[in-house]
């Protein structure tokens, strides 16, 4: 019996503005923190249209891994609003996180930074988006946190 591989199709790139991440604080062991979500855009073959300021990215560190978990809204071109459950993780060397907060573009695969999203939609002409499993690759760009969003076929 032959079992098909996935395929990824890029469907479009989420470029996401945030404001000053508040550090919250749990224990010893894990930090807990919060990043409001400001705006953005939405670019693809697939679509196109605005992150909505509002929502948020908390984070939680555990021995140099970031567990993330990020709401917000996206406004597709034609008004439809879509709500984003985005989780992943991010991991990346003492050095990397230093450059990436002075404002310098590293490259992807310096550092380890995947996600997961989860749209909800009941707009017929995004539907597609509620019914179907996606993975992100992000990175830091431009103090913009940019995910490139493919949908697995």
């Amino acid at each position: 019996m032959t079992r098909p591989e996935p395929i990824l199709e890029f469907a479009f790139e989420i470029r996401v503005d945030t404001a000053h991440y508040w550090r919250i604080g749990r224990s010893a062991d894990e930090e807990l923190s919060f990043t409001p979500v400001t705006g953005g855009s939405v670019a693809g073959p697939l679509l196109n249209g605005a992150v909505l300021a509002g929502g948020g990215d908390w984070a939680v560190e555990r021995s140099g891994t970031a567990q993330l978990e990020a709401r917000y809204l996206l406004k597709a071109d034609d008004g439809t609003v879509i709500d984003i459950l985005n989780r992943g993780y991010y991991r990346a060397s003492a050095e990397v996180i230093a450059r990436v907060e002075a404002g310098e573009t590293v490259p992807e695969d310096e550092y380890y930074f995947r996600t997961a999203p989860v749209f909800q939609t009941d707009a017929e002409p995004h539907r597609w988006l509620a019914e179907h499993q996606f993975i992100g690759l992000a990175r830091d760009e431009d103090s913009q946190v940019c995910v490139r969003v493919y949908v697995v076929r």
